[in-house]
């Protein structure tokens, strides 16, 4: 880019005021969740699945899995996801790259999501270099420097397949020596042995990172490091064989949702059959649930391909920022997770 052509005065004033992520231990939503059981609507809808996770991190033989799709970590939550890695009261995530790339890894090596306190027209944004989530802005060339350092750390590892799990493994790693923020849920999850899972991983920052060094590698005749998805599938379906039990805490829907819910199918194909549903579940999302798409399908009918159980499940039809430091405050504060013990699943993939 022609950094002449960016006005930089203009583009300092609209990055002028970061996003602050909640901390949901500074707060405790106990007395509000305890007053919406008592409420109808949504408000009654949220305390149900607020209690269905307490009883995921009460029960003692269950693995937890946290499900994240969507933009919730750009505005506001991301925190509340690492405090959740933090404090042993989620086992293993699966989410969207851009969840764990853009916006996590991205912040991690110390750059910065913005307000959007004014929304000029996009092509002003995209002459200043800056992206836009709605109602939140990310600075273009900070983001390019989150992909060259994907490319960066696909350059110093061995050429061949790695499942996304054991590349963000790599990033956890890179940032737990390089990172700028502790409060990373890439960082924590690899000093936890909390493994994450993106089934749709190039479908982010990653993917530029990774395409370039694929390119430089074949130019120069070299073997190259590749995204192997089948042993994405193989390695989560693994943790659901040997976990039993378990529970999906799930904000938005989409691919990440029916990855982990497919686990419980693929584990009959290769003759577990006597492999549980996943026996709790919440899935908190605004998608329509009319138009059959992934995002919106209730766990109603999950359970009817055999993925969940129907006795022990809510649906909260909810923007998820507004709901899910309640749901995470009121857990963290109810303290189940003080007696867990500690899953380190990734810990089973070690050589």
């Amino acid at each position: 880019m022609a950094d002449s052509k960016i006005n930089d005065t203009r583009k300092k004033e609209l990055l002028s005021t970061e996003v602050e992520h909640i901390d949901i231990t500074s707060f405790d939503a106990r007395p509000i969740i305890d007053s919406m059981k008592k409420m109808s609507f949504t408000s009654r809808d949220l305390a149900n699945a607020t209690g269905i996770y307490n009883q995921m991190l009460a029960d003692k033989d269950c693995t937890i899995f946290l499900v994240i799709a969507g933009s919730t970590s750009a505005g506001g939550c991301m925190d509340a996801y690492a405090e959740l890695v933090r404090s042993n009261m989620v086992d293993c995530v699966v989410a969207t790259g851009a969840t764990i790339v853009d916006m996590d890894f991205f912040e991690g090596l110390g750059h910065k999501h913005y307000q959007a306190l004014e929304v000029p027209d996009d092509d002003t944004l995209r002459s200043l270099y800056i992206d836009r989530i709605y109602d939140t802005y990310i600075d273009e060339e900070q983001l390019q420097d989150c992909d060259f350092t994907i490319n960066k750390i696909a350059n110093e590892l061995p050429p061949g397949p790695y499942s996304s799990r054991a590349f963000i493994r790599e990033m956890g790693k890179y940032l737990s020596q390089h990172g700028k923020k502790e409060n990373s849920l890439v960082k924590l999850a690899y000093e936890h042995d909390v493994p994450i899972f993106c089934p749709a991983f190039v479908d982010s920052s990653a993917g530029f990172g990774l395409v370039k060094h694929q390119v430089d590698q074949m130019e120069k005749g070299e073997p190259y490091l590749m995204i192997d998805a089948v042993a994405d599938f193989r390695e989560l379906t693994d943790i659901k064989i040997k976990a039993g039990e378990s529970g999906l805490l799930m904000v938005g829907g989409g691919v990440p949702k029916n990855f982990i819910q497919d686990t419980v199918v693929c584990a009959e194909i290769l003759g577990h059959e006597d492999v549980a549903v996943h026996k709790y579940a919440v899935q908190i999302t605004v998608a329509d649930v009319r138009d059959g798409a992934c995002s919106s399908s209730t766990l109603q009918e999950a359970a009817s391909w055999g993925k969940v159980s129907t006795a022990i499940e809510q649906m909260v039809f909810a923007e998820a920022g507004s709901v899910i430091p309640l749901l995470a405050s009121d857990a963290y504060h109810r303290e189940h997770w003080k007696t867990r013990d500690k899953r380190r699943w990734a810990q089973i993939f070690d050589k």
